[in-house]
């Protein structure tokens, strides 16, 4: 049986990675959008946006436009490979074609 990445695995990270998933490789959104389109607190997203980027699939990328500080996020080739990997194996694992 496949095993799932419990980096991944984990309901609020599976969220973060499949909404930057969406985006085409080097695109990246800004916190404040990931954080409305996933309906998260700020403390809690960031909690779990560093899991991510301690395992290596999230970039974080702090910036200023103009004088306001902004973060931007997008998933690195190895988050994105880790993602089809883990959305692969739980194809497998729920009896669909991979």
């Amino acid at each position: 049986m496949d095993e799932l990445d419990p980096v991944i695995h984990a309901s609020a990270r599976l969220r973060i990675t499949a909404a930057l998933a969406t985006l085409p490789a080097g695109d990246r959104l800004a916190f404040p959008r990931l954080q409305q389109l996933l309906e998260m607190t700020p403390g809690n997203l960031s909690t779990h946006l560093r899991k991510l980027e301690d395992a290596g699939y999230v970039e974080v990328t702090k910036a200023h436009q103009g004088r306001s500080p902004v973060t931007y996020l997008n998933l690195t080739s190895p988050g994105r490979a880790a993602f089809e990997t883990y959305t692969a194996s739980l194809k497998r694992l729920l009896g669909g074609i991979a």
